[in-house]
């Protein structure tokens, strides 16, 4: 393997860029054996734990854009994963449900993403893989607070 300066490897930055896309790839690769895609995921993981929603507040929720979370929803849609249901309050919007047959597939979509897990960061204990989850998320808060 070629070496790489220091002057990278010493920097955070450079470091999750570096392991993101070996993440991605990872997670496309298991994600396309269960026929799915990241977007599903995101939005299957959001009707579970917040229940039905509009489109608009599963984009902002899964942070995905509004055309991606339309072509998504219409996938899960296709596949039986989600319907959408009028909305009672207001007439031109749609409530997007969670199936039996998606929860399922949330089920199967997590044991993939638990082996990603397992793969990416095989060399962490339990407890260095808690400390870089927490670690990650108070500095993802810290940049989205503004």
């Amino acid at each position: 393997m070629d070496e790489i300066p220091r002057r990278l490897t010493e920097k955070p930055s450079w470091l999750l860029t570096q392991l993101t896309v070996h993440a991605r790839r990872l997670v496309s690769e298991r994600f396309a054996e269960a026929g799915a895609r990241g977007y599903h995921y995101r939005i299957l993981a959001a009707l579970d734990e917040f229940g039905p929603a509009s489109q608009a507040d599963l984009g902002r929720r899964c942070r995905v854009d509004r055309s991606d979370v339309v072509a998504a929803v219409n996938q899960l849609a296709e596949l039986g994963y989600a319907e959408r249901t009028p909305d009672p309050d207001h007439g031109r919007r749609n409530i997007v449900h969670l199936t039996k047959a998606g929860s399922r597939q949330l089920r199967r979509m997590d044991k993939l993403l638990d082996g990603v897990q397992d793969q990416l960061l095989g060399k962490l204990s339990a407890e260095e893989r808690a400390t870089l989850v927490r670690l990650l998320g108070r500095v993802l808060a810290d940049h989205e607070a503004g």
